[in-house]
């Protein structure tokens, strides 16, 4: 596992410590901060990975930090463990309603917590790999590996005709004209000429074989990809 960067907010610097070295044990790269305000200024700073988070902290509390971070859209991926004393019930839902992905109270297992970290870190990984798959019907496009598959089978895509259908794909059901296609296919190089989007969704089309109804071309204005 990457050593990821972990920012631990508590305002008792005994227990940020423990976390510290068990963490550390593990490989992981530990900030920390004793404050809501200072936490909220080292998420910006340093962009760890996750942050583990105490709900009763002098100055800003430990629910408008996670409320914070979560309406910033900056921030709002983070994933963030509250551990905390707090363990009524309603505190664990106020918590994870706010959008906190775990919630440990104290006394607590430091190997616990530790297993609990590369719990969320692996599930924030799982998502983060789907949301690069692409899958519509038969038709698979993997953004990672530029490759294109349709009912299981390889297509051979150039790499201009796999900017073209990912780009729809991942906007499908919004119109894009041709000067749009050709900024994210050609990134702006002059010297190509509008009309070359027709000949490689043409191409593509081909291709794509039974998937060519995917590609929608909207008269006057440019293509689709069918939502």
């Amino acid at each position: 596992m990457k050593k990821a960067k972990i920012l631990v907010v508590d305002d008792e610097k005994d227990i940020i410590e423990l976390v510290r070295y068990n963490l550390e044990k593990e490989g992981f790269i530990v900030i920390s901060a004793t404050d809501g305000e200072k936490a909220l200024e080292l998420v910006l700073k340093k962009e760890p990975e996750m942050v583990i988070l105490d709900l009763m902290l002098p100055g800003v509390d430990g629910l408008d930090v996670c409320r914070e971070l979560k309406r910033n859209d900056q921030t709002s991926s983070i994933p963030i463990i509250m551990l905390t004393a707090k363990g009524e019930e309603s505190d664990i839902v106020i918590g994870l309603e706010l959008g906190a992905d775990d919630y440990i109270t104290k006394p607590f297992s430091p190997r616990v917590l530790v297993a609990r970290v590369k719990a969320v870190l692996r599930r924030i990984k799982a998502k983060k790999e789907e949301a690069k798959i692409i899958k519509i019907n038969q038709l698979t496009i993997d953004l990672i590996r530029h490759q294109v598959t349709l009912q299981g089978k390889q297509l051979a895509l150039t790499s201009t005709e796999f900017n073209i259908l990912a780009f729809l794909a991942q906007n499908r059901g919004r119109v894009y004209t041709r000067d749009q296609l050709l900024d994210q296919a050609w990134k702006g190089e002059s010297f190509v000429v509008d009309r070359t989007v027709d000949v490689h969704i043409r191409r593509l089309r081909q291709k794509l074989g039974q998937g060519l109804q995917f590609i929608e071309t909207i008269r006057g204005v440019g293509y689709r990809f069918k939502d």
